[in-house]
């Protein structure tokens, strides 16, 4: 039977401590329930003494019904000088009535001399108070050790006894801290094993990534013996900062055979790591491992070719047992291998020994060299492929020309656009304004196409940047522009792919053999428009 690890999510808690990160009530609620559903062993709702968001979050969170994860609240031990029964933050984690109550405590004899002021003695009776007084109110109380492992470097056996006071007062889990995040894996290995001597409850470990080291750290502590690890998705947290994880899970699961959350879980990491990127407002790092974008993107043609015959060459795992995707990505670095993978993703049929495929590529990175980039651009891609192949009426409409006029002050300003689009041979114009000149352009474009193409009536523009290629060049530098759009048709929420496909466009002082491609307004529309295989609609 595989060994099971206990998950305690602490993302509605701490990670709402990192930069640039805010919940609201409603945001902790829909995040609890997607943890629930993921199948995560605890779930730390937030700190009911701080502030009043999070009492009220756990009065709103009594209404949900939690069939796998226990809700914990969080506080610290009681006041020195007082009992546990008379301080008003104790008795606070009581009155949110969760299974659950996580209190933090001192580890540390240096924390406990300069920070609380207090004995050593003392220390140990907060410890011990706290946790026997809301074990009496009949609630699981999780021990945090903080600046365990500090504590344990310094003092081991004060760090013991600490283990000891909340242990004996009833604590099902010590969990040690590496506060600080500086800790070394070797360091916390140790420390865990000290711990499971001193103690006869289960152990669990909490990380923080100022050096890089969370995950070893968690993994450290897992393999000296700790069952029960906590953590933020995607890593948010204070400072750099918590243990990720949608590493630590498929890691653990994966790598080490063991049981982190139901199987079937597993397939829906990548999206619920992006819908805590989409509830935080954070865009997502393509570069995390596991469930980011670039996790199984292949560039180079070596590479590219080998996964072609044996996926496994350079790929560590499926990509679907984390519910992400490869990706082959086409630029200059590419071979025909990727062209070929590449174009079959777009419907294309390429036959790797064609003059047509030699030609295609070596004009890819032609332009690739003067700044154009495909890589997130497959609509462009599709239209330079199709181009060769003699194909190029497929391109289904054309801009001509476009004008934009910005009219008022920086407060006040309009902007209107005018776009000549030819389809079929007939040309159209139209007129419209906008929110800023790209949000124009888009009303105008759309406007021009919805009759010919009514399914362009789903698609959204979403998002889009501009980057200047050589910033030397001043106004006359070259500038690449990305577009993202959405249809609509699935929400960022429960997909396990993103909703939204982006298109790459340059300016570019080659002919006008893809004026769809290099018009910026044009490839608004045309990535959903290619993507949704559109047809013209039928002439009445």
């Amino acid at each position: 039977m595989a060994r099971k690890i206990e998950i305690y999510d602490t993302t509605l808690r701490d990670g709402s401590q990192g930069l640039g990160i805010h919940f609201s009530v409603a945001d902790k609620l829909r995040v609890a329930q997607e943890l629930e559903r993921f199948g995560v062993t605890y779930i730390e709702g937030g700190w009911p003494g701080s502030n009043p968001r999070d009492i009220e979050f756990f009065h709103e969170a009594r209404k949900l019904k939690f069939k796998h994860a226990k809700l914990a609240a969080f506080g610290s031990t009681r006041k020195k000088g007082i009992r546990a029964s008379e301080d008003a933050q104790v008795k606070g984690l009581l009155e949110v009535e969760t299974p659950v109550v996580t209190i933090y405590g001192k580890t540390s004899a240096l924390h406990v001399r300069e920070v609380l002021r207090c004995t050593p003695e003392e220390n140990l009776a907060m410890i011990a108070d706290t946790v026997a007084f809301l074990k009496s109110h009949g609630r699981e109380v999780v021990y945090d050790c903080e600046h365990a492992i500090d504590g344990w470097k310094e003092d081991p056996a004060y760090a013991a006894a600490c283990f000891r006071a909340a242990a004996e007062a009833g604590a099902s889990r010590i969990v040690l801290c590496d506060t600080n995040g500086g800790s070394l894996p070797d360091e916390v290995a140790e420390a865990t094993r000290h711990a499971r001597a001193a103690v006869k409850a289960a152990i669990g470990i909490h990380t923080h990534d100022d050096s890089g080291l969370a995950l070893a750290n968690a993994l450290a502590s897992l393999d000296a013996g700790a069952i029960h690890v906590q953590g933020t998705m995607n890593g948010i947290g204070e400072r750099t900062g918590n243990c990720d994880l949608t590493a630590v899970i498929p890691v653990g699961q994966i790598k080490r055979g063991w049981s982190c959350v139901p199987a079937a879980s597993l397939k829906r990491l990548t999206a619920l790591s992006r819908f805590i990127d989409g509830v935080t407002n954070q865009a997502p790092d393509p570069r995390r491992p596991w469930v980011g974008a670039a996790a199984f993107a292949h560039k180079g043609g070596t590479h590219v070719d080998a996964i072609r015959k044996f996926s496994a060459a350079y790929e560590h795992v499926d990509p679907s047992a984390v519910g992400n995707a490869r990706d082959v990505l086409v630029s200059d670095q590419s071979g025909r291998s990727n062209l070929l993978l590449k174009a079959a993703e777009l419907g294309i049929e390429l036959d790797k020994d064609a003059p047509s495929t030699r030609v295609a590529l070596d004009e890819l990175k032609k332009l690739e060299h003067k700044g154009w980039s495909f890589e997130d651009a497959d609509a462009s891609l599709a239209l330079l492929l199709r181009s060769h192949m003699g194909k190029s009426s497929v391109v289904p409409f054309e801009v001509v020309k476009y004008h934009i006029s910005v009219q008022g002050g920086l407060k006040d300003a309009s902007c209107e656009a005018t776009v000549r689009v030819r389809i079929d041979g007939k040309e159209t114009l139209t007129v419209a304004e906008g929110e800023g000149p790209v949000h124009a352009l888009d009303q105008a474009l759309r406007e021009a196409l919805v009759k010919a193409f009514p399914k362009l009536k789903k698609v959204q523009l979403a998002d889009y940047k501009v980057r200047v290629l050589a910033g030397q060049d001043g106004t006359s530098a070259q500038t690449r522009v990305v577009i993202r759009s959405t249809d609509g048709a699935r929400s960022e929420c429960d997909t396990e792919i993103p909703a939204v496909s982006g298109s790459s466009i340059c300016h570019s002082a080659e002919p006008d053999r893809f004026p769809v491609v290099k018009d910026r307004p044009g490839a608004l529309l045309l990535r959903g428009a290619y993507s949704s295989r559109l047809r013209r609609a039928p002439s009445s």
